[in-house]
């Protein structure tokens, strides 16, 4: 085992000084899926083992995009969907992840990180909005960018960014066609929920799942997309990295 550690290391340490000579993205995003699937698997006692699990796997994953120099990073934690889940499953998750967002108060991990939050956050148990509301706070400055998804829909963002871009340029006399001018790219893009961060350019899920359920549809439109067959909580730092070199490896086109 030992040996077997010894090994990895030396291969992670490879690969990572030879990706720091290729072009790297710079929006990386993370669906986090696989905790249920994982937690049967190994048969854990409790779906909340997973997550607390994944919640620190999470916290690694953060370190290694810090340290090869990824600017952003936006991670799906909850879906709009998730929350019509029972009560049962749902709980247990909200008391991970306001275990997580205390620990981001004072971890070291996200010293670099502006935290930023996106999603229908009003749909959340008070004491998680509480969290989140003193984390955004005391997480406010840092060069770098993390946005967490939480009760987000991409559909519900586009629509709630169409409804803010009428509402800015609706006028008293109702001119239709002066509020078509004023719906561009450009202009819808201000709406979203983080207009100031930059479009995807690599996404990477877990669990084997090949679709992107919604996750930033807008900002998506060219990413590159990797799909990874490991449940989250057993996603290591090598797989990480490999997804690093597939995409830099890969000739990004824009839809050209």
């Amino acid at each position: 085992m030992a040996s077997s550690r010894l090994i990895y290391s030396i291969y992670e340490n490879r690969l990572q000084k030879r990706l720091l000579k290729e072009k790297l993205p710079k929006h990386i995003g993370l669906i986090h899926d696989g905790h249920r699937r994982y937690a049967k698997k190994e048969g854990l006692l409790s779906f909340e083992v997973s997550y607390k699990i994944g919640m620190n796997r999470f916290k690694d994953c953060l370190a290694w995009c810090d340290n090869v120099g990824i600017e952003y990073i936006t991670s799906w934690l909850l879906s709009r969907e998730n929350l019509s889940r029972p009560k049962s499953e749902l709980d247990p998750y909200f008391e991970v992840l306001n275990q997580l967002f205390e620990e981001l108060l004072i971890d070291d991990v996200v010293d670099n990180f502006k935290v930023e939050f996106i999603g229908s956050i009003d749909m959340l148990p008070i004491f998680l909005q509480e969290t989140i509301s003193k984390l955004k706070e005391v997480r406010s400055g840092g060069q770098k960018t993390l946005t967490i998804a939480l009760g987000y829909g991409g559909r519900q963002e586009i629509l709630d960014a169409i409804k803010g871009l009428i509402d800015e340029n609706r006028n008293d006399a109702n001119d239709f066609d002066t509020l078509l001018e004023n719906v561009t790219d450009e202009q819808l893009r201000q709406h979203l929920y983080s207009p100031e961060t930059p479009d995807i350019d690599l996404i990477i899920r877990t669990s084997g799942e090949s679709r992107l359920s919604g996750f930033l549809l807008w900002q998506s439109a060219y990413s590159e997309v990797i799909f990874q067959d490991v449940y989250w909580p057993e996603f290591r730092k090598i797989d990480f990295l490999r997804c690093l070199r597939e995409y830099a490896q890969r000739e990004r086109r824009f839809g050209q």
